[in-house]
This record gives structure tokens, sequence and C-alpha cells, in this order.
């Protein structure tokens, strides 16, 4: 069968355009398509719509494809028959296709667009809402100046015209003096700055100005910034800008951006609320912390540590803090790669309690304390909540620090305390696990007790030498040598009678002191027997509650390995075969790679991909520094900038 298809277009000036094509296939197809027999640039089309096909007989069918209905002589229809000899018409969309035959001919299909001024005697159009409703030019004209009078006069003219109120950040209920201002927030606020929502002039001191450290510090130096280093040893770590990023740093110093050591470099506000701290941003991308430290030591020749870049591939070993000499004054970081020695004062050994067949093991099964063997939780346990708050509300001083709870800390501990700067911001100093106390946990095998009075047993204080010789003095009720032998006093005065009294040198006290000093005597079975000033003492114990003081390390998050199955602490500790004190059960850099790779290792059932910030906080401790402080660099600039003749108008 053959196709006639006549196309009508009329142009803007109202003449037509006929354009006429010939067709011999068995069927057409219009739609929406580009590939379509009849191709109709209309929306309201489908791609594939209709479907006008050889019915036999002369006779033309047509067929809606994808389930529309289309219009077949005023009716809508799915489908129909057409007679080309009496011809009919085809609506779809707002196409019109009119249907017929002369004689033996080919079938002519006319293709007309409906004018678009054919419905305006429409009765009907003068009730729509349309007819009541300016035009759309008109409306969209309207809503444009007042979205700009509401959203952008009205808080620039109430910034200008009021006084902002005093930025307090204790207070939560401080709303600012721009209306309308929140309109023009870029995200939702931080969790910390949750509460300046309703105060933007809290933070944007100046209209259409980045957020300047000057204003940061305003609240921050108050509230503390004990994560940060002075500004000028920032610079000179800080590894060189490139030429784009110096070039991009410069134009943005122009409008008022600090340089890319300021706040809001590292701290992003307005991305929802989330911690503003820089390790939820930047920082957890390990790029931020080895962009300086793959190759610190070039810039900072007078560091110690070693250069990281990817803790699978490119990190130092580790550095626990440990007395390396009885007597010492201060512990003193060493590398594992050295095999170093503790020097804690102490003569125990993790193998001899740990071993579940030898004599402490039957003497804590024989115990109702424990009743089986000794496990690590018998000695070590961590902090609770309430012992965390109370440390944090006593700021840890002195007093704080000397009893928490029943845990009496060792002069050792205090030192370490204030060597590693803890203040109330840094409780997590302390290590995730408490000081081992001997009254908790070692006097139930090693007991104290030196005295009977009458039904209670009297236990010696553990802690002190002078202590120690104060409770034995108490219990020297031996007999001792008469002044002059072979006379007596007249009376009572006598052994035996109602006043009696020892004259003569305590010989009983001296051989109990020297006995428990000795290296077999009670103190000696944990303690390391010493002179001082020609008199028996013990050497000092030195053992710092917290090893590796530059890094986060928590045991509760290690109970379980990556496939969620049950870790004991022998896994990562040898006790079961240390013996001998000296021995430092730390584990080193390479059997933490047992289950730790860098950002960019594959997570598995054993690996876990772990970034910088998973272990390390930010240049802690250390000191809070002051917006003069910013060196020279690109983007740091004179104040000859947007900012500040902004600032400078507004005054």
């Amino acid at each position: 069968m053959a196709f006639l298809i006549r196309t009508i277009d009329i142009t803007a000036s109202g003449r037509e355009i006929v354009r006429d094509r010939e067709v011999g296939k068995s069927e057409l197809v219009v739609g929406r398509a580009a590939e379509s027999d009849i191709h109709l640039a209309d929306l309201a089309v489908e791609q594939r719509h209709v479907r006008l096909a050889d019915a036999g007989g002369g006779m033309l069918s047509a067929e809606s494809l994808g389930g529309l209905e289309f219009g077949l002589d005023g009716r809508s229809v799915k489908e129909g028959t057409i007679d080309p000899n009496v011809g009919a018409e085809v609506s779809v969309g707002s196409a019109r296709l009119a249907i017929s035959r002369e004689g033996d001919g080919p079938v002519q299909i006319i293709i007309k667009q409906v004018e678009r001024d054919e419905a305006a005697g429409d009765a009907l159009s003068s009730f729509a809402l349309a007819a009541a409703l300016p035009s759309k030019r008109t409306m969209a004209w309207g809503f444009t100046v007042a979205i700009l009078g509401l959203l952008l006069a009205v808080p620039i003219v109430t910034n200008l015209t009021s006084t902002a109120p005093e930025n307090d950040p204790m207070d939560k209920d401080v709303v600012g003096a721009t209306k309308f201002d929140a309109a023009w927030i870029s995200g939702g606020m931080s969790v910390e700055h949750a509460h300046l929502e309703d105060n933007c002039e809290a933070c944007h001191a100046t209209p259409f100005v980045s957020v300047q450290d000057e204003t940061c510090l305003s609240c921050h130096e108050e509230l503390g910034l004990g994560d940060h280093a002075e500004m000028p040893r920032l610079r000179e770590g800080m590894a060189p800008l490139s030429t784009g990023d110096a070039i991009q740093w410069s134009i943005a110093e122009t409008l008022g951006k600090e340089g890319p050591l300021g706040c809001v470099s590292c701290h992003s506000e307005h991305e929802g609320p989330v911690d503003l701290a820089a390790e939820e941003h930047q920082f957890w991308d390990q790029q931020f912390c080895s962009d300086c430290h793959d190759d610190l030591d070039a810039r900072l020749t007078d560091v110690s540590f070693g250069n990281a870049n990817d803790f699978g591939d490119k990190h130092p070993q580790f550095r626990p803090l440990i007395y390396t000499a009885h007597f010492s004054d201060k512990p003193v970081r060493v590398s594992l790669d050295t095999e170093p020695v503790e020097m804690s004062g102490l003569k125990f050994t993790h193998d001899e309690h740990m071993d579940e067949q030898g004599g402490v093991a039957r003497m804590a099964i024989s115990l109702g304390k424990y009743g089986a063997p000794l496990e690590c939780s018998d000695c070590h346990s961590d902090w609770s909540e309430a012992e965390r708050d109370m440390m944090r509300e006593g700021g840890l001083a002195d007093a704080a620090i000397g009893t928490l709870g029943n845990v009496k800390w060792s002069q050792a501990d205090l030192k370490n305390l204030k060597q590693s700067g803890l203040s109330k911001r840094r409780v997590e100093d302390l290590g995730d696990y408490k000081p081992v106390v001997m009254e908790d946990s070692c006097e139930a095998c090693h007991s104290l007790v030196f005295d009977r009075a009458g039904p209670a047993f009297r236990t010696l204080r553990h802690g002190n030498v002078d202590d120690l010789m104060a409770d034995l003095a108490t219990m020297d009720r031996g007999p001792r040598g008469d002044i002059v032998s072979g006379r007596g006093r007249p009376g009572q005065f006598a052994r035996g009678g109602r006043y009696y009294s020892n004259f003569g040198r305590p010989m009983g006290l001296y051989i109990a002191i020297n006995r428990a000093l000795e290296r077999d005597g009670v103190c000696g079975e944990c303690h390391i027997p010493t002179m001082t000033d020609g008199r028996r003492d013990l050497t000092p114990v030195n053992l710092p509650n917290r090893f590796l003081m530059h890094g986060a390390f928590y045991h509760s998050a290690h109970e379980e390995d990556a496939a969620g199955n049950p870790l004991e602490c022998t896994e990562c500790h040898a006790t079961s075969t240390s013996n001998e004190a000296t021995d430092l059960l730390i584990p080193d850099l390479e059997s933490c790679r047992d289950c730790h790779l860098g950002e960019a290792a594959a997570k598995t059932e054993e690996i876990v991909p772990s970034t910088c910030a998973m272990c390390h906080g930010y240049h802690t401790p250390t000191s809070p520094w002051r917006p003069e402080d910013h060196p020279d660099m690109p983007g740091n600039g004179a104040n000859d900038n947007v900012a500040a003749i902004l600032s400078s108008l507004r005054r």
C-alpha cells in the first residue's frame, strides 16, 4: 500500500508551507520518536502513539501502541477502522491527520497543526481561573520584586540601621537584629552552632564577607582552643601551595576570606547537623594530614618523629612513653624497634599470674573473689562514666586526682598527668583503663595483714615506707631488758604489775621492718629493695597509666574483630610468654597492621581501612593562638581587601 504524506506548516506571517512525500509501506507509525514514519514534536504525543496499517479490502486499521487514546472523527478511541474512500480525521496531540483517497491513487494523509486561537471563541474559557489572573509575565515580575524586597532589601536595611545584639555564646536564646536573614542560609547549622541559626550576625559580622578568625576567637578563645598549635609553627610545617592554589587564595583574600590557615578553611559551617570538628570533614581524609606529614622533616628540622603518609605503607614505629631506668625523674619516648625494657620498679611477671596450671591459678580458684584462674579483667578495668564526669568536673586538679572514688593515684601517675598537660578537655589522656590498685587487685593473694586486735585484723598501709614503719611500730610489744639489772622499783611498777613501760631499744620493730623490706620479705614479693641514706627502702614504682600519649586507642573498640568475632587480650598482648617484669607488652606497628591498613585498603572481614583521624587528634596538646599570629603568606594579605572596606563603611 502506498501513502502520500502531506505536511502543512504555517509561518508567522500566515503563509502555508506544503511538503509532500510518498511512503511505500503496509503500515505507518505516528509518534514523538525521531524514527517514527510521521514525527510529531509534541510532548502530549507518546514515542509510538498510533499505528495505521492495511486492513485489506482498501480499509485502514488505527491502533493505539502506548495505551493512550487518540481522536477519530471527534471520538476518543484506542482502535478503529478507517475507509479512505469516505475519509476520516485522526487527532494526535495538537496535530490533525486528514485521511482520504481519490480513485485508485495512494492514501493521502494531510497533517496540520491546530491553530492557537482556535478555541478563543469557546464560551467556557471565560469561566477559567486564568481569565481572572494577570499574565504569566506580569506575575513573574511581581514575584521577583517581592522576593528581592523581602529577602534582600529588608535584610540589608535592617542590618545597616539596627544594632547587632552582643554575642554571648552561653546564651542560647539570642536572636539577631537582621530580619529574614535565615532565608539566605546555604545549609543547616552544625551541632555546636545550632543555637545561632536565628542570629547570623553573631558570626557574619560584615555582610557578604567570609567569617573572620577574630570573630571565631571572640567566643572560642574564652571556651578554649587546646587543639591548635601556634600559627607560625603551623605555617612553617605547612606544605607549599601550588601556583594555582596560591592564585585562588589571593583572589579569595581580596574578597575577605582568611588564608589557608584560617578557621573556616578546616571548619566548614552550613553542612547540616554534623560535628564541626575538622576530623568530621577534611581531617577524616588522610590527605589532609599527609600533605604536610609526608615530608615534614624537610620543613621542621627540629622534630624527632618520622614522616607519615599511609598507615599501611608509611608510618613510623610506635614510641611509647616509659621509664627506662630506676629512680628516673620522667619517662621518655622510645621506639619499639629498639626492643626497650621498662624499669617500673616491680617484680611482677604476667606469665606467672596467667598460667592456668600454675600456683597462682590454684590459689585464685580457692578464693571466692575469683573462683577461677586469673583473667586480664581481674586487674584491668575501665573507667565508668560517673568517674569520667567526676574528673571533668574536678578539672583534674591535684586534689581531684589524688583520690577518685577508691582509686589512689601514685606519684608517678601525678607526674605523668602534669607532664602531659592534662586539662578538663583531656580526660581521655588518662587512657581507657584505670591504674591497677594494690588493695583492689593484689591484696586478695598478697595479704597486708600484720596484726590482730580482738576480732578485727590490722592491715599495713600500702604505698609509703614511712607508713609501713609506723604501722609495724604499733606491733612492737615484746619484752625489753631492764635498764639496770638486779634492781626493781617499789610498788606496782614492774612487769606483770599495774604499771609497766618498756625501756630500751625496740629490737622487735627493727627486725620486723628489716624482714619486710628484704628481697624475700612481704614487700620484696613485688618490689625491688634498695637503700636510701643508709636505711632500707624500696625502689619507686614508675608505671605510666597510658603509654601512647599522642594517639587515641580504645580497648572497647577492639572487643570484636572486623567479622564480629570476640577478641581476647592475649591476641595482642603476649602475656603468656612474658617472664620478666621489664617486658613491655605494647603491640608494635606490624601487629596493628594485621587488621588496620591505610585509607585506600579494601574492607574485608580481616582488614579495616584506617585514616589518620582514627587514632590521632589535631596537634595536641598545644596552646591557643591569636589573629595577629597569622603569618604572611598567599591568601593572608593586607587589610585593604573587601572585608576591610565593608567593615569601615559599616562603622
